[in-house]
C-alpha cells in the first residue's frame, strides 16, 4: 500500500488492552475489512517493551508505511487519523486498590455512609462477613444541611412553591432545586471553617478529594462552594458528585465521586505517559494546533459503549472500558435493523465469561453496578460476569461436580500452561480434543517457546478421577467413570452454571431467550457456544471472523458519545405546559452536548441524539429509562406523537413487569440526552442480507480438511474433521462433528449442528441434539447428572421467582423481592428454594407437609391451597404461602409453593407488624388451610372474607388495608407456581418422570450426607462432649439447647428442654422458625455451597417443649418471633458449636406513619384516614470468630434487608435524618474485636405514630473464648416539653442517665427558632425543653414535629482474650473482579430481602 493511499484517509487504529493480551486492529484508511491488520501481543512484557498499546501502534505503523520504526522513537502522528482504545487501567487500579490516596467530604452526620453502605452483607451464609474496603483515607464532615420541603408519600399531595436559587438570593431559606422540588436550607456552610478543614487535609499530603453532600443532586451550591475552596487551596483533582451524576441516592453518588477521585489521577498518569510516545501529541486539542507537528485524534471507550476524547476521559466512566468494546463489536456486526432479531453476547475469555444483550437497535444500560466491591452510579452497559472463563477451576466437593467461581487466573493459569497450575475448563477442553495445541501460540515453558502441555492436564484428571471413583464406585470397577466422562462432566456443569444467569438477564426484562441469536466471542467462546445455545433454546450462533479481537474491532466501529442528565420531579402529563417544560429542559441538555461534540470536531449533521425520560409510577422505585419513540414507532403505536413518553412507559412497563397501574401518576425522575457523534455508517451487508445471498455448498468428506482428531462428544469419542478458517471459502458448509480453528479461536461444531461461512461470520445452525439419546439408569446415582439436576432444580425455583416478581404489584414483592419459591417432593420434602431467605429455609416444607397431610386424597388437578398460620408451618402472618400440587394421572408427584410478604393483612396497626401485640388476632388474618383455587376457579369471595371481613371482627382490629394488592399478589403466586409445574413437566419430558423423581430424592440425600459429615467432624473436634448453650430474651425468657451427637451415624439431637414458657407478648416463635434457624446455622458451619433442602434436617432430631415460646399455642402472638427470636435461636446454636461470638442478635424493627382504619368506641362504624406507613430494619455489629474480626454496621444471620438511602428516605417521608453512622466503642474487645453497632437519629416533621420492636437492650451480645461482650442497644425518644408546664422553682432539670456513648441523653434546654412550615404561628419562638426518654426494647409513641427517635444498635461480641496474637485471615472473594450488572444486582436484592 502506497503513501498516497494512506494520506487520503489516514491510518485508523483500535486497541483493547486486556488483562492478558492487548489486541490491535489497524486499517490503512480504506475502511475495507480485507485491508485490516490484526496484532495480538502480551499486555505485560517488560523485557521487550514498556507499553503494549504503544508497541502495537509501532508495529502497525511499520507495516502500513513499509519501513521498520525503531522502538523508543516518538511515533509520527501525521499519518494517523484516529486511535481508539479500551483499557483495564481503571479496573485494575480498583481491584488492586492502587488508585490515588483521597479524602471524602460529606455532610455532618454521614461520615460512615460508605462504610455502612446499604447495610446488607455480600454472602448470606458467611459468618466472617467481608465488606469491601472504602476508597478514602480521610473523611471531612462539613457542617451544612439541606432537606426537601415536601414528601412524596403525603396523601394531600402538597406542593410548596419556591423561587429559583437565582431569584431567591443568598439569604433565602427556601429555594427551588434543579429537580423542581422545594429545598429547605437548614444550615449554611461556613467558608472559613471549610477552608481550615480542607487545608489540614491538603497539608497531610492528600491532593485528590471527592465531595458529596446531602441532596447535592438537586441543590449543588454547597458542593460547588467546597469545590471552589479546594481548587483555591491547590487540590490537583476535585470530584463533585452533582457534576458526575446528578441522581438521587447519597451512597452510590458518594461512592461514584470517590471512585472518580481515586481513579482519574491514575488514568491521567497513564495517558500522559502514553501520549509522550507520539510526536504531535494526542486528542482534539493537538489536532487543532496551528504550529508544530499535527496530533492525532485519540478517543477512549467508556463504560456506556461510547467513545470520549482523551482529554476528558475520567476514572468513573472507565471501569468497563475494555468489555464495552466487545458489546459494541457484536451489536454492530450481528444485529440487523430490518429483521430485528435480538442478540445475546457471550464473551468467554481466559479469566472471565461476560454476557450481555442487544435488541431494538440500542444498548441496554444500567445506572447502578458493582465492580470490585464499589457501587457506581453512572450509565454503564449491562455486562454481567457469569463465570471465570477458561480458567474456571474444577472441584469434586460433597459428592458433586463443581466448576468455579475460583479461577486459575493468568498466573499460574491452567495446568496445561506449564506453570504448575490447577485443573480448569481449558484443561477439560484440551483433554477431550476440543482444543488443538497446533493452533495455540507457543508461548509456554521456561523459554516461552513451547505449546500446551496435554500430559499435565491428563495427569491431574487421573488423580481427580481416582478420588471421584473411590467415593462413587468403591471397589465396583463397573461403576467407575472414565477420564473422558469426568472431563466431559465438568464441561456440562460449566455450561449449566453459565446458562442460569444468561436466562436471568433476558427473562428478568421480559424477553424469551429462544427468540435470540447467540453471538460468541473471546478465546474460549467457540468451544461452549453450541451447548449454551441448545440449553437456552437458541437455534443460531454467530461467530465473527474477528471474534478473538472483537473488543478492539468494536472500538473501531463505535461512536463518540456525550451524556447529559438532570434530576426532575414533575408528574408526567400530556398537557402542553408540562411537555414544553420538559422539552425545554431536554433542549438545554442537547445544546450543551452539541457544543462538546462540535469541540471534538463533529459537524451538526454527524450529531444525533437519543432522548430519555426516567419514569416510574408513584409509590414505586422501579424507574424505567424510556427512550423517545422513533418516527416509525410513533406512527404505528402513538398516532404520530413522537413525544408520547407516557404511553411508551406504559407499554415498556407492561412488557417488563407484566402489568400497568392506570390509576397512578407517572413521575419523571430524570431527563437524559445521549449525544452521539456518528463515525460508523453501518456494514456493507448485514448478516441477514449475506445469509439471503449466500449459496451454501456442503463440503465432501475429506475436502479442505487440515487433519482429523478423536474428539469426545456426548456418548463417546468420534473421529472429527479439523478445518483451518483461512482455508474455507464463503458458502462452504460443514456438518458436525467438526472443529474450525485459526491462531486465535477454536469453534466446536457438535454432531447434529452445521457451520456455514459468510463474509463476516461463521454461522452455526443447531439441528438435533448432541450425540445419541442415552438410557438413564435409576438404580445408581450418576454424580454428573446429580450435579446437573442440582442446577436445574434451583433454576426452576429461580424462574418461578422471576415469574412472581414480574406479575406481582406490591413494592414488597416487586422491588424488595421479599418472597421465596420452592419445589417439594411428593411427601412435601424441600428439593430446592430460591432465593435463600434464611427464615424460609426450613419453614416452607413444614407448611407443605402439614397441608399435604390435611388434604391427603382430597385434592384434584387445578386445586391450589393457601395458608399463613404459625401452627401450620407459617412464620409470621404477612408471609402467605400458596401451594400447588402436580399430578401424574390421579397421583400427586410433587408440589410447588411460593411464599410472599404481603404489605398488610389487617390487625391493630398498618403493616401488620405491631410491636405490642399480645394475641395472634391483633396481627391480622390467620389462615390455617384453605383452597384458594378449586379445579382452576379462583375463590375470590372466600379469600376476601378471610383477609378483609374476619380480621375486622376483633376489637380494635381492621381487615387488610390493601385488598387489591393482596389479590393481585396471590394471583401472581398462583402464576409462579404454574410456571414451576410447567418447567418440571418439561424436565420430565426430557428425562422421564422416574429419573426426575429419582434425582429429587438423591439431591436431598446429598445434602444429608454433607450434614452427617459435619456432625462427625464436630464430634471429633469436641472429643465427644455434649454441646450446650443458654441465652436470654430481654424479658428474661431463656432459650436452652443441648446437642448430642451420634458419631457412628452422623446424627444429632437438638434438645431445647428448659426453654421458657409461652409469652404474653409477641416474641413467641412457631416451631418452623427454629427449624429454619438450624438449617441456616448448619449451612454456615459447612461453609460450602451445598444444596439446601430437606436432607439437611434428616440427621437432625429436634425436641422443643410444647407450650414453650418456641412452640406456642394456636392464638399466641408471633410477629417478634420471626424477626427477633429467630436471631436468638441462631445465637444459641452457634454458641453451642463454639462457632463465633454473638452478633447484634436483633433486627431493630422501626415503623412510623399515620392514618389507617379506626372504629369509634362502642360503634361498628369504620373511619378510614389516608396516611402512610414506613418500615425498616437497622444494622448492628457482627460477632468475631477464631479467624476473623467482626464487621461494623451490617445485618447478620436471619435478616439481610437493605436500608432506604438517606436522600430517598427524606424525599419520601416527612423526616430529617440527623445522623446515620457507626456507634464507636460498642463492639466487644478481644483478640478479635466484634463489629460496632450504628446510631440512627431521625427527626419527624409532622405528628406520627412511631413504634420500635427490638432486642438486646438488656442482655449483652456475648463474647467467646475470653472475648469481651458488646454493648447493648438503646432506644431514645427526644421529647419536646413546653417550658411553661415545667415547675418554675427548679432552675435545671435533673439529667437522665447518660448511655455509655455519651449520647447526650440528659435534659437539655434549647431555644428553637423553628423554621418548620408545619408549625402553627403560635408555636413559633416558644421555649421548649428536650427530654431524653428511654423507650425500652418494644414500644410505641405519638411523636410531635421536631421530636426524634435515636436508635443505638448493639455491637458484636469479641473472640479470644485481648492481648493474644491475632489469628485473623483476610479472605478474597473470587467473584470480586466480576462485572456485576443487572443479574448480580437482582441476586443481591433478593438476598437482601430476608
Amino acid at each position: 500500500m502506497g503513501e498516497a493511499d494512506i494520506a487520503r484517509r489516514g491510518i485508523r487504529i483500535a486497541i483493547d488492552r486486556g488483562g492478558t493480551f492487548t489486541d490491535c486492529v489497524g486499517n490503512p484508511g480504506t475502511g475495507k475489512m480485507e485491508d485490516d491488520v490484526l496484532i495480538k501481543l502480551l499486555s505485560v512484557d517488560p523485557s521487550n517493551y514498556d507499553d503494549a498499546p504503544l508497541e502495537g501502534i509501532r508495529r502497525l505503523l511499520s507495516k502500513f508505511t513499509g519501513h521498520e520504526i525503531p522502538r523508543g522513537e516518538p511515533l509520527d502522528t501525521s499519518k494517523i487519523e484516529s486511535i481508539r482504545m479500551g483499557t483495564t487501567v481503571a479496573t485494575n487500579a480498583l481491584l488492586e486498590r492502587k488508585g490515588e490516596d483521597i479524602a471524602m467530604v460529606v455532610t455532618k452526620g454521614f461520615k460512615d455512609c460508605l462504610a455502612i453502605g446499604n447495610q446488607s452483607r455480600p454472602n448470606i451464609f458467611a459468618l466472617d462477613i467481608q465488606k469491601p474496603e472504602v476508597l478514602y483515607k480521610k473523611v471531612v464532615e462539613i457542617n451544612e444541611r439541606v432537606t426537601l420541603e415536601d414528601y412524596a408519600e403525603d396523601p394531600a399531595r402538597n406542593e410548596t412553591k419556591a423561587p429559583s436559587v437565582e431569584e431567591a438570593g443568598n439569604n433565602a431559606d427556601l429555594v427551588r432545586g434543579l429537580s423542581g422540588e422545594a429545598v429547605r436550607i437548614l444550615q449554611k456552610p461556613d467558608e472559613g471553617n471549610i477552608r481550615k478543614q480542607l487545608k489540614e487535609v491538603y497539608d497531610s499530603g492528600l491532593k485528590s478529594i471527592a465531595v458529596c453532600l446531602m441532596h447535592g443532586y438537586t441543590y449543588p451550591s454547597h458542593e460547588a462552594l467546597v469545590g471552589k475552596i479546594a481548587k483555591e487551596i491547590g487540590f490537583e483533582h476535585v470530584s463533585l458528585s452533582h457534576e458526575l451524576m446528578p441522581m438521587i441516592k447519597l451512597v452510590p453518588r458518594a461512592t461514584s465521586a470517590c471512585a472518580d477521585a481515586y481513579l482519574t489521577p491514575a488514568i491521567r498518569k497513564y495517558i500522559d505517559g502514553f501520549s509522550k510516545g507520539f510526536e504531535g501529541g494526542l486528542g482534539t486539542k493537538s489536532v487543532k494546533r496551528e504550529e508544530g507537528s499535527k496530533g492525532a485524534r485519540c478517543e477512549f471507550m467508556q463504560s456506556d459503549g461510547g467513545l470520549v476524547d482523551v482529554d476528558i476521559f475520567s476514572g468513573l466512566k472507565a471501569i468497563l472500558s475494555g468489555p464495552a468494546g466487545g458489546v459494541v463489536g457484536y451489536a454492530l456486526t450481528s444485529y440487523d435493523p430490518q429483521t430485528k432479531i435480538p442478540v445475546i453476547g457471550f464473551d468467554m475469555g481466559g479469566t472471565s465469561t461476560d454476557v450481555s444483550r442487544y435488541g431494538a437497535g440500542r444498548y441496554d444500560h444500567v445506572f447502578e453496578t458493582t465492580t470490585a466491591g464499589v457501587t457506581i452510579q453512572s450509565p454503564q452497559l449491562d455486562i454481567n460476569t457469569v463465570a471465570a472463563g477458561g480458567g474456571s477451576r474444577l472441584f469434586w466437593k460433597n459428592g458433586l461436580f463443581v466448576v468455579g467461581p475460583e479461577s486459575a487466573g493468568a498466573h499460574p493459569g491452567p495446568a496445561c500452561y506449564r506453570k504448575g497450575g490447577p485443573l480448569t475448563i481449558t484443561d477439560a477442553n484440551l483433554f477431550l480434543g476440543r482444543l488443538l495445541p497446533d493452533f495455540f501460540p507457543k508461548i509456554f515453558g521456561k523459554n516461552e517457546d513451547e505449546g500446551l502441555d496435554a500430559d499435565a492436564s491428563e495427569k491431574l484428571f487421573k488423580e481427580l478421577a481416582k478420588s471421584i471413583n473411590k467415593e462413587v464406585a468403591g471397589d465396583n470397577k463397573d461403576k467407575e467413570m472414565s477420564l473422558d466422562e469426568v472431563a466431559h462432566g465438568f464441561i456440562k456443569i460449566a455450561n449449566e452454571t453459565m446458562t442460569r444467569p444468561i436466562r436471568s438477564l433476558t427473562e428478568a426484562r421480559g424477553h424469551d431467550t429462544s427468540k435470540h441469536r447467540l453471538a460468541t466471542f473471546g478465546g474460549a467462546g467457540g468451544q461452549h457456544a453450541v451447548a449454551i445455545a441448545e440449553a437456552l433454546g437458541i437455534s443460531q450462533i454467530l461467530v465473527h471472523r474477528y471474534s478473538s479481537v472483537l473488543s478492539a474491532y468494536g472500538m473501531a466501529l463505535a461512536d463518540v458519545v456525550d451524556e447529559r442528565q438532570e434530576p426532575e420531579s414533575k408528574v408526567w402529563s400530556d398537557e402542553k405546559d408540562v411537555r414544553e417544560y420538559l422539552q425545554n429542559k431536554m433542549k438545554e441538555l442537547k445544546s450543551k452536548s452539541t457544543a462538546t461534540l462540535r469541540d471534538q470536531g463533529f459537524e451538526e449533521e454527524q450529531i444525533h441524539f437519543e432522548e430519555y425520560l426516567n419514569l416510574r409510577y408513584r409509590g414505586t422505585e422501579s424507574a424505567l429509562m424510556v427512550i423517545k419513540p422513533s418516527k416509525e414507532e410513533a406512527e404505528q403505536e402513538f398516532d404520530g406523537d413522537d413525544w408520547a413518553f407516557g404511553k411508551a412507559f406504559v407499554k415498556q412497563h407492561e412488557q417488563e413487569f407484566g402489568f400497568t397501574l392506570p390509576d397512578r401518576d407517572i413521575i419523571v425522575d430524570d431527563v437524559r440526552a445521549r449525544g452521539i457523534g456518528k463515525t460508523f455508517e453501518g456494514l456493507e451487508k448485514t448478516v441477514d442480507q449475506q445469509l439471503k445471498e449466500v449459496k451454501p455448498k456442503d463440503l465432501s468428506k475429506d475436502e479442505k480438511q487440515y487433519a482429523k482428531r478423536s474428539v469426545y462428544f456426548e456418548g463417546g469419542r468420534q473421529e472429527t474433521a479439523i478445518y483451518k478458517l483461512e482455508d474455507l471459502a464463503v458458502g462452504d458448509r460443514i456438518k458436525g462433528p467438526a472443529i474450525i480453528a485459526d491462531g486465535t479461536q477454536t469453534i466446536v461444531v457438535t454432531p447434529g449442528a452445521s457451520a456455514l461461512l459468510i463474509d463476516t461470520h461463521v454461522v452455526i445452525n443447531i439441528g438435533e441434539s448432541d450425540g445419541q439419546d442415552k438410557q438413564i439408569d435409576t438404580k445408581e446415582v450418576d454424580p454428573i447428572l446429580l450435579s446437573i439436576f442440582a442446577h436445574r432444580f434451583m433454576a426452576i425455583a429461580e424462574q418461578m421467582g422471576r415469574a412472581l416478581q414480574k406479575t406481582s404489584v406490591s413494592t414488597n414483592v416487586k422491588e424488595r423481592l421479599d418472597y421465596s419459591c420452592a419445589l417439594f417432593d411428593s411427601d412435601g420434602g424441600l428439593v430446592a428454594n430460591a432465593p435463600h431467605l434464611p427464615v424460609h429455609l426450613g419453614s416452607m416444607s413444614t407448611c407443605v407437609r402439614k397441608q399435604a397431610s390435611i388434604w391427603k386424597g382430597k385434592l384434584k388437578k387445578g386445586d391450589v391451597l393457601v395458608s399463613n398460620h404459625p401452627m401450620f408451618g407459617g412464620t409470621h402472618l404477612p408471609d402467605i404461602t400458596v401451594i400447588t400440587p402436580a399430578f401424574s394421572g390421579d397421583k400427586i408427584i410433587f408440589y410447588v409453593a411460593s411464599r410472599a410478604h404481603h404489605a398488610d393483612i389487617g390487625g391493630i396497626l398498618p403493616g401488620s407488624m405491631p410491636p405490642h401485640s399480645r394475641e395472634l388476632f391483633q396481627e391480622g388474618a390467620a389462615i390455617k388451610s384453605e383452597k384458594l383455587v378449586s379445579e382452576g376457579k379462583f375463590d375470590e369471595k372466600r379469600i376476601t372474607e378471610l383477609l378483609l371481613d374476619e380480621p375486622a371482627q376483633y376489637p380494635g382490629c381492621s381487615g387488610t388495608r390493601c385488598l387489591s394488592d393482596n389479590l393481585n399478589d396471590l394471583k401472581a403466586q398462583i402464576a409462579a407456581n404454574q410456571k414451576g409445574i410447567n418447567l418440571i413437566n418439561t424436565l420430565m419430558s426430557d428425562y422421564g418422570e422416574e429419573v426426575v423423581r429419582f434425582y429429587m430424592t438423591n439431591i436431598q440425600h446429598n445434602a444429608e450426607m454433607s450434614v452427617r459429615s459435619l456432625l462427625k467432624e464436630v464430634y471429633k473436634r469436641f472429643e465427644g462432649q455434649d454441646l450446650s448453650a443458654i441465652d436470654f430474651m430481654d424479658d428474661g425468657s431463656p432459650i436452652k439447647l443441648k446437642v448430642s451427637i451420634d458419631p457412628d451415624k452422623g446424627e444429632a439431637v437438638f434438645d431445647f428442654s428448659g426453654t421458657g414458657p409461652e409469652v404474653y407478648g409477641n416474641i413467641n416463635a412457631p416451631e418452623a422458625v427454629t427449624y429454619s434457624a438450624i438449617i441456616y446455622c448448619l449451612r454456615c458451619l459447612i461453609s460450602e455451597d451445598i444444596p439446601l433442602n430437606q436432607g439437611c434436617l434428616t440427621p437432625i432430631h429436634v425436641l422443643i417443649p410444647k407450650k414453650s415460646f418456641l412452640s406456642p399455642s394456636d392464638n399466641a402472638a408471633v410477629v417478634g418471633g420471626n424477626v427477633l427470636t429467630s436471631q436468638r435461636v441462631t445465637d444459641v446454636v452457634l454458641k453451642a458449636f463454639k462457632a463465633c461470638a454473638a452478633s447484634q442478635g436483633d433486627t431493630n424493627n422501626l415503623t412510623f406513619g399515620f392514618g389507617g382504619t379506626s372504629f369509634a368506641e362502642g360503634s361498628k362504624e369504620r373511619t378510614d384516614t389516608k396516611g402512610f406507613g414506613y418500615y425498616e430494619t437497622i444494622a448492628g455489629g457482627s460477632g468475631a470468630g477464631p479467624t476473623w474480626n467482626g464487621t461494623s454496621g451490617v445485618h447478620t444471620h436471619m435478616t439481610n434487608t437493605r436500608i432506604t438511602d438517606s436522600e430517598v428516605f427524606e424525599r419520601r417521608y416527612p423526616v430529617i435524618l440527623r445522623e446515620f453512622g457507626l456507634r464507636e466503642n460498642s463492639r466487644g474487645r478481644g483478640m478479635h474485636d466484634g463489629g460496632d453497632g450504628v446510631i440512627r437519629d431521625i427527626e419527624f416533621r409532622i405528628p406520627v405514630q412511631v413504634s420500635i420492636l427490638s432486642e438486646r437492650r438488656v442482655y449483652h451480645p456475648y463474647g467467646l473464648e475470653g472475648g469481651g461482650d458488646a454493648e447493648c442497644g438503646l432506644n431514645i425518644w427526644v421529647r419536646k416539653v413546653d417550658k411553661k408546664q415545667i415547675d418554675k422553682r427548679s432552675d435545671t432539670a435533673e439529667p437522665v442517665a447518660k448511655d455509655e456513648e455519651g449520647a447526650s441523653t440528659h435534659g437539655a434546654v434549647e431555644r428553637l427558632q423553628t423554621k418548620d412550615a408545619q408549625l402553627a404561628p403560635d408555636e413559633k419562638n416558644e421555649e421548649v425543653e428536650y427530654r431524653y426518654i428511654n423507650l425500652g426494647a418494644k414500644n410505641t409513641a405519638a411523636m410531635k414535629p421536631g421530636e426524634r427517635i435515636i436508635i443505638y444498635t448493639p455491637g458484636g461480641g469479641a473472640w479470644g482474650q485481648a492481648g493474644e496474637e491475632s489469628q485473623a485471615v483476610k479472605k478474597q472473594d473470587p467473584r470480586e473482579a466480576w462485572r456485576q450488572g443487572s443479574v448480580a444486582g437482582r441476586q443481591m436484592t433478593a438476598e437482601a430481602s430476608a
